[in-house]
């Protein structure tokens, strides 16, 4: 079990065991592999992973992180922050883009099949990519600024004034994106019931 020791050798565990999962289930069904839509189980497929570690890691900056680091003191702060911030906030930005991607393709593709619930997910998407447009334009922007000012103040650099506004920008994006994802999941999960 020493894949269970990196998260990246326990993901490909997860994908393998998916796919020995996926085929034992074509087995036992009597389901052939060539009646699967294996590209809009794929895309979804992709979409729902992608879209969980971004809401994920939203949830997470929002409801844990937020009152977190304001309970740190100064040094602790330019401490945790330069070693967290910047691999959780990559995640959080590509999972952004990658479900949005994800999801035009997968929206395409079912539009073009004739697939139910279009608005509804079209409702979905464009909050979606108005999400997305806040993460690349707002709350990555200004984060990048705070990570560099945090870790030049670690080293002796005063911090910039105008840094807590930084800091005010972010978060405010943020929780629009918060207020903004639970109608953008409902149509989303709600698109395929719409008959």
């Amino acid at each position: 079990m020493k894949f269970l020791e990196d998260p990246f050798q326990t993901a490909a565990v997860g994908f393998a065991l998916a796919a020995v999962l996926i085929g034992v289930f074509l087995g036992v069904s009597g389901i052939g592999a060539g009646e699967v839509d294996w590209v809009g189980m794929l895309a979804r497929w992709v979409h729902f992973i992608a879209g969980i570690t971004w809401i994920g890691i939203l949830y997470f900056f929002n409801f844990i992180n937020a009152g977190f680091l304001k309970s740190l003191d100064g040094p602790t702060k330019n401490i945790v922050i330069p070693k967290l911030m910047p691999t959780a906030l990559n995640y959080f930005r590509h999972g952004a883009t990658v479900t949005v991607l994800a999801g035009i393709a997968l929206y395409g593709y079912l539009y073009s099949k004739g697939g139910t619930g279009a608005m509804a997910l079209g409702i979905g998407g464009l909050l979606g990519i108005i999400m997305m447009g806040n993460v690349h334009g707002i709350i990555w922007p200004n984060q990048k600024k705070i990570i560099a000012a945090v870790t030049a103040a670690a080293q002796g650099t005063p911090a910039p004034p105008e840094m807590a506004q930084w800091g005010r920008t972010a978060l405010l994006a943020s929780r629009v994106n918060v207020m903004l994802s639970i109608p953008m999941l409902f149509f989303m999960g709600a698109g395929s019931h719409f008959k």
